[in-house]
């Protein structure tokens, strides 16, 4: 997961329940076995590329962007990654 994501995550639940509960998932997401890379410039111009082809948010760039330079898998329910699903693999959850 990138730090975009994680920021994504964070500003989400800081708005939906407030900064403890947003506190408290950061310290959740830190426990689990998921990697928090920082955004380089390689990765940057990556999520660029997936912005400029593709009608995904920024955010939603980053995760296609980051599979792709290692090789790993998308796992989401969000339908804007079925325009991807030739450049990376994706996992879909329901």
């Amino acid at each position: 997961m990138s730090t975009v994501n994680l920021g994504e995550v964070y500003y989400i639940v800081l708005r939906e329940c407030g900064p403890k509960k947003a506190s408290e998932i950061e310290e959740i997401i830190k426990e689990l076995p998921i990697e928090i890379i920082d955004v380089t410039w390689e990765l940057a111009k990556e999520a660029a590329r997936f912005k400029a082809a593709h009608k995904l948010s920024y955010a939603d760039c980053f995760t296609a962007a980051l599979a792709r330079l290692h090789k790993g898998e998308v796992i989401t329910g969000d339908k804007e990654f079925k325009s991807i699903v030739n450049e990376v693999k994706v996992d879909w959850i329901e």
